[in-house]
């Protein structure tokens, strides 16, 4: 944080972070601003996903635990074609930068997934770039167990602000429509069931059919719902740059 408010400080137009771990060719840089040079994205990260021979250096461990980060990651940040959410190579044009809400972001290794999150709120575009890694000796600090235990809350907090934001506060839409109907349709027969189950179990009496399909079909249509809120979900990724907004209202400037 404190080196993105020293670079917006000094005027950079470009901002380009790297980890301190040896990992990051440092020549891979020009690639990663590229998109931004280009106008076509405001956030750039490092993708290790890209290329298989690229994944047989990287730990199994890590790539079995970066892949189930990067699913979770589309569904809270909003960004679905997007991988390795924990990548730390990454470039940030100004015009982004300079409208997130740096005190907000988090301060430990959910960094990277948090900034997701907060770019999104902002309707940012981001781009992958294929990166190699360079695994050595080192040590790291992140522990599964860690991470296991804070991060589910951290994902869960950040896709319900995500989802209130984008389709309850700023906008009501068709993804909003299908969302409610899905947990109202759904929860309603969910709860049906699980009470006609209790009663069956309690009393011995087994549920009718009638019961079961009444039970079964609000749940269905519930799921339907669901994916069609998640489809519009997908289909709402940000794809316009913030930087082209700016550089058009200069130009409009008198």
């Amino acid at each position: 944080m404190t080196g993105y408010r020293a670079a917006l400080e000094d005027g950079a137009e470009i901002v380009v972070k790297i980890d301190g771990d040896g990992q990051m060719d440092p020549t891979q840089i020009g690639r990663l601003v590229a998109p931004l040079l280009a106008g076509k994205a405001d956030y750039t990260k490092g993708n290790r996903f890209y290329d298989l021979e690229l994944l047989r250096t990287m730990p199994r461990g890590r790539l079995f635990g970066n892949a189930v980060l990067s699913f979770v990651n589309k569904a809270a940040s909003g960004y679905w074609d997007v991988m390795d959410p924990t990548n730390g190579y990454t470039a940030i044009h100004s015009t982004a930068l300079g409208a997130l809400p740096l005190g907000k972001l988090d301060h430990g290794y959910f960094f990277e997934s948090d900034i997701l999150f907060r770019l999104y709120t902002i309707r940012a575009v981001v781009r992958d770039v294929p990166m190699r890694s360079r695994y050595g000796d080192e040590v790291s600090n992140l522990r599964a167990g860690r991470v296991a235990a804070v991060f589910p809350f951290k994902y869960l907090c950040a896709m319900v602000k995500r989802i209130f934001y984008a389709y309850f506060l700023r906008d009501f839409n068709a993804g909003t429509l299908q969302l409610c109907l899905a947990i109202l349709i759904g929860g309603a027969g969910t709860a049906f069931g699980l009470v006609s189950w209790i009663h069956s179990w309690l009393t011995g009496v087994p549920a009718t059919a009638g019961t079961v399909m009444l039970a079964a079909l609000p749940v269905l249509a519930g799921i339907q719902f669901l994916l069609g809120a998640l489809h519009y979900d997908i289909e709402s990724v940000p794809l316009e740059p913030l930087q082209a907004d700016a550089a058009l209202a200069e130009r409009l400037e008198p």
